[in-house]
């Protein structure tokens, strides 16, 4: 009785708030009772992200059991008279406050007893998991059956709904595609609180939309995943490069090959300093014999290229890995005697993020902000990218933390999809995983850092170098449009259609709520 009448009051402090026209009994009637939180620990949780960039307070937060919770949630608020927000919230890896809402109820979508448990199809080689699983789990759950994913990112303790929202990619993109390539089916919650099921053959339209759509026109509660057989080891190469032409050359050289005689991931990082190479995301080199740039003799004005692939096997295929991957090696121009290998096990590849993450949340490293960049750069503007920034703004600077830089193939995206590309058919991620620090030192301080990204963007502007922010953060209408480009009216058009109250995903500041604009006109 107690924890009703609490509750209730909340409740009534939502509807003081935001004009909810439903009564605090019904409401509690919905279902929600107990789920429906307005514990502060709960608010305090969902107001920050793992950009600890921005905090942003919900009015509440609904830990649902199904995705008809999730429903009667979004349709309560597309139903109230003034409305209020809804935003899915995952693991909390958002960088912007892309989850958070001031002004409505964030959706716990992760976490124990959050959401039905994977359901494992082995013969149709498919997997159903909850939009709030964490891939981690997703792993765990096909690992039983000898089965996983195709395409992974390069940290598994993301939600399925948050990486298939934006697109999901990692080393094996450039084959297989990114994550929103490997869906067969969705279950998704609209801003109107309807539950639909969508594929290629079923509601496509909609199916499309939500894949790289940011959460605007649905709350993915279901996904139906392509599993293939796991292998069980894999073999890990880290070559280096002092020239930038040479490194992308070889990268493009090897997405470009088809068949099994070719590597299964493909990804690389910048070096322009020592510590880099031998910090959190390059743990592959031993800490007894770390690498010395000075020691192979770059030219570069401190500035190196690390090529790193991988090579699946299983224990029957043991003895032709090693001629597999020397054949390959042979065609590569990377500095002789930088070549780095180690075998391990293929889930222990999968998860090498996470340890380094449990090395950093021991010293205190991990919650700190993260000023990330991640940019799509077309391929004929990477040169000039090289030079501008890795070699200008950067130099050789502390990094801060790593910057990966691979190449992937626009055939492998469905551009169906919401998610955005550069208009060339190969194009490069470039990622800034950065984090600032409080330790006295200008060049690793959160506004350092932020100035660094905003500069880097004005380069590429002021250079001609049309690149596409993945998981974009833009504040103005302007803005959005030209990331979307040709893509924009259609984009616009779903959100009317699903979401016509821009209720959901209010934290991306893509679409205003209609009810915080002063006129219809102003909605948008």
């Amino acid at each position: 009785m107690a924890t009703k009448l609490i509750l209730a009051f909340a409740i009534c402090r939502l509807i003081v708030t935001v004009g909810l026209t439903l009564k605090p009994t019904e409401l509690l009637h919905l279902g929600f009772d107990g789920q429906l939180s307005f514990d502060p620990a709960d608010v305090d949780s969902a107001s920050k992200d793992f950009g600890l960039l921005t905090r942003v307070e919900p009015l509440a937060v609904l830990h649902p059991s199904s995705a008809l919770e999730v429903a009667r949630l979004v349709k309560a608020a597309y139903g109230s008279d003034q409305g209020f927000t809804v935003s899915a919230r995952g693991h909390g890896h958002s960088i912007n406050g892309q989850a958070q809402t001031p002004n409505g109820v964030v959706v716990q979508m992760s976490g124990n007893g959050v959401g039905p448990r994977p359901k494992v199809r082995a013969g149709d080689m498919y997997v159903d998991v909850w939009g709030g699983e964490l891939w981690i789990d997703v792993l765990r759950s096909t690992l039983e059956y000898g089965l996983a994913p195709k395409s992974w990112t390069d940290y598994l303790y993301l939600s399925v709904g948050g990486t298939l929202s934006n697109a999901g990619i990692s080393g094996q993109a450039f084959n297989h595609g990114p994550q929103i390539n490997n869906v067969y089916e969705l279950d998704v919650v609209t801003g109107k609180g309807e539950l639909i099921t969508c594929s290629e053959e079923q509601n496509s339209e909609l199916f499309h939309a939500v894949l790289g759509g940011l959460g605007q026109f649905g709350i993915i509660t279901r996904a139906r995943i392509s599993l293939e057989p796991v292998p069980q080891r894999m073999r890990w190469i880290r070559v280096l490069y002092s020239n930038f032409s040479a490194f992308t050359r070889d990268q493009e050289y090897l997405i470009s090959l088809n068949g099994s005689q070719k590597f299964d991931y493909v990804e690389g990082f910048v070096i322009v300093d020592e510590g880099l190479i031998n910090n959190w995301r390059s743990s592959f080199f031993s800490p007894r014999n770390p690498v010395k740039i000075s020691s192979l003799g770059s030219n570069n004005g401190g500035v190196l290229y690390c090529l790193e692939v991988t090579k699946n096997y299983y224990e029957s295929t043991a003895g032709s890995v090693d001629q597999e991957v020397e054949a390959l090696l042979k065609k590569l121009n990377f500095i002789p005697a930088s070549v780095f290998t180690t075998d391990l096990p293929y889930v222990d590849f999968l998860d090498r993020v996470h340890k380094s993450e449990l090395k950093l949340r021991s010293k205190g490293l991990w919650e700190v902000p993260h000023p990330w960049l991640n940019l799509f750069v077309p391929k004929s503007k990477i040169d000039d990218f090289n030079r501008g920034v890795f070699k200008g703004i950067l130099g050789n600077k502390r990094a801060s933390g790593p910057i990966l830089i691979y190449p992937m193939n626009k055939n492998k995206w469905d551009e169906r999809s919401s998610a955005v590309t550069p208009d060339e058919e190969v194009f490069y991620l470039v990622a800034f995983l950065r984090s600032a620090l409080d330790n006295g030192e200008d060049s690793q301080s959160l506004e350092y850092l932020s100035n660094q990204n905003h500069q880097i963007l004005r380069f590429c502007d002021n250079d001609g170098i049309k690149v596409k922010q993945y998981l974009p953060d833009y504040t103005t209408q302007e803005e959005w449009r030209e990331h979307f480009g040709s893509k924009w009216d259609g984009f616009h058009k779903m959100k009317m259609k699903y979401d016509p109250r821009h209720i959901l995903a209010s934290g991306q500041q893509i679409f205003t709520p209609t009810f915080l604009t002063s006129s219809k006109t102003d909605s948008w």
